[in-house]
């Protein structure tokens, strides 16, 4: 109760400082446009359906493409640790990889894929894969090597081992590389959604684009803070319980 008063106190702040710098008028109501504008905004698209289709596609796309690299992504980075020579191959790659910003997949997926849905699902699949990679090798090369030894004392075989000893040892890593792929999969959704414009399906970065082109900050700064809203249910509902589990498990909760 005490961490959640904190937490309201602290959001009520930010909107009472956003209201007396606009009241202040330091700058056009354009650029900055009242929380009551914003409000309003969000209310009406809520209540036209606009809002809330938007969210349905791009939670769609970001979930399929996040998904993919998750299945493809915990396999590469358990056989990346257990090789040498795809650690010093894939390994490197996906080091590589994991710097190149989300926005540099755009023009690639549009000369590869075009207009579609593919280009948007590429372009999460390669926001995702490549830390869960890393996140992986680095929690099984992490593994004390007793669990193991201790493992085949009692005759469990190399599948078995694998799959009972060395994966759950490693999940703090490899949760924390799902946290990380899922921040890295929503930027670069964004980037897409932002650059592709396909009819299959407007999402929220779409909503930002028209707001930009039709000088409606109210529009920008409200779906900006609808995707800061699904951004923090998202660690709350899927990663935090995990976490938290994670931390009693191995007796590090604090």
């Amino acid at each position: 109760m005490k961490r959640f008063l904190t937490a309201f106190l602290f959001f009520v702040g930010l909107l009472l400082l956003w209201q007396v710098l606009y009241s202040l008028k330091l700058w056009s109501p354009v650029l900055l446009p009242a929380p009551l504008d914003v409000a309003r905004y969000l209310r009406d698209a809520a209540l036209d359906g606009s809002l809330g289709s938007s969210c349905v596609v791009t939670l769609r796309r970001l979930l399929i493409g996040y998904l993919i690299g998750l299945l493809a992504g915990v396999p590469i980075g358990m056989a990346t640790a257990r090789m040498r020579a795809l650690r010093d191959t894939v390994g490197v790659l996906a080091l590589g990889l994991q710097g190149l910003p989300s926005v540099c997949w755009v023009p690639l997926a549009l000369l590869w894929f075009g207009q579609t849905e593919g280009a948007m699902l590429f372009v999460v699949i390669m926001g995702t894969l490549w830390s869960v990679i890393l996140a992986t090798e680095t929690g099984v090369r992490n593994v004390n090597p007793i669990y193991v030894r201790a493992a085949a004392t009692m005759g469990s075989k190399r599948l078995h081992t694998l799959a009972q000893v060395i994966l759950p040892a490693s999940l703090p890593f490899i949760v924390s590389g799902m946290k990380q792929g899922w921040a890295f999969a929503w930027r670069s959704l964004m980037a897409a959604e932002i650059y592709v414009t396909i009819l299959t399906g407007f999402g929220l970065g779409h909503l930002l684009h028209y707001g930009r082109e039709l000088n409606a900050m109210e529009q920008v700064i409200g779906v900006m803070l609808m995707i800061v809203g699904i951004g923090v249910a998202a660690d709350k509902i899927l990663f935090s319980p995990w976490e938290n589990f994670l931390h009693r498990r191995w007796g590090t909760a604090g």
